[in-house]
């Protein structure tokens, strides 16, 4: 589980108390608390702020000028780190998956801790990459029937928890497909490593946060059910598998299904859930952390 560094910040808030800004305002509130490099402001007025360091999410999607600045920070920050000469493929990829791994966030904890799903399309989304913060306009979400947030205006009540990992993956794919197109010219991968790659952003990103909160097995469980493997929208499942030999008992891993190219900067200091990194290596690791 790799964690894209960003700085710390404030708390979740909202500016005003809507159905919609309730609805998920308390699970933004808690991942701010274990995650503070995640911050969530909840909106009701106009389109999420831009400029200053705000990156609109359906800017990105258009993949022009706007992307060409969002890049330029991770090209500096791989230059500084690591030394000119990275691809443009690879500065690309750094993007979106810091991008994707952060985004995926305002899905999967709400539906993690309150069983709510809120839609989230590109036009109401910002990013503020350098603060970590996010600013989101709320609307509509999906809940089970029974929650007693069913009956705010724009809740849309299902059946059940099948029918709510749905609304959550057709909730992630809404936003990310635009940006995902907006990033592919820049990627030199296609449309299906690149749907490989969102499965791994919202699998991985979750793993973590339900470590920090305690939780990791329930985290796992949730997430192998959402994803349990090649569908319609991801071409990749969560395939977690056992660590034999953890210390302190049994310990999960996975491997990722796409290539975040770390590689290509240091061939010999591979991503933890990169298929090439060994078993050992990844107890080792953890004990480490």
């Amino acid at each position: 589980m790799s964690v894209p560094a960003l700085h710390p910040v404030h708390t979740a808030s909202a500016d005003t108390g809507p159905a919609g800004v309730r609805a998920v305002l308390t699970a933004y509130e808690r991942l701010a608390e274990v995650l503070p490099s995640c911050t969530v402001t909840v909106r009701t007025g106009p389109v999420p702020p831009t400029g200053r360091g705000w990156t609109h999410a359906a800017d990105l999607a258009t993949g022009g000028p706007a992307l060409d600045s969002f890049l330029a920070w991770d090209e500096a920050q791989v230059e500084r780190d690591y030394g000119p000469g990275a691809r443009p493929d690879v500065i690309a990829g750094f993007g979106l998956h810091r991008y994707a791994w952060h985004i995926c966030l305002l899905f999967t904890v709400p539906w993690f801790l309150r069983r709510r799903v809120p839609r989230l399309p590109v036009d109401r989304v910002s990013y503020h990459r350098t603060r970590g913060r996010i600013a989101v306009r709320a609307g509509e979400f999906a809940c089970l029937t029974d929650d007693p947030a069913a009956a705010l205006p724009g809740a849309r009540p299902v059946a059940d928890e099948e029918a709510l990992r749905t609304e959550l993956r057709a909730a992630v794919a809404e936003h990310l497909g635009p940006v995902l197109d907006g990033f592919r010219p820049r990627m030199r991968r296609g449309s299906r490593a690149l749907w490989r790659m969102a499965a791994d952003e919202i699998t991985e990103g979750l793993w973590h946060v339900g470590g920090l909160l305690g939780e990791e097995q329930r985290a796992v469980a949730e997430l192998t059910a959402l994803l349990p493997g090649p569908g319609d929208l991801y071409p990749a499942g969560a395939a977690f598998r056992e660590l034999a030999g953890a210390e302190g008992g049994p310990a999960v891993t996975r491997n990722r299904a796409s290539c975040c190219l770390f590689y290509t900067l240091r061939p010999d200091e591979p991503c933890l859930t990169c298929p090439r990194t060994a078993d050992a290596d990844r107890i080792a690791r953890r004990v480490a952390n």
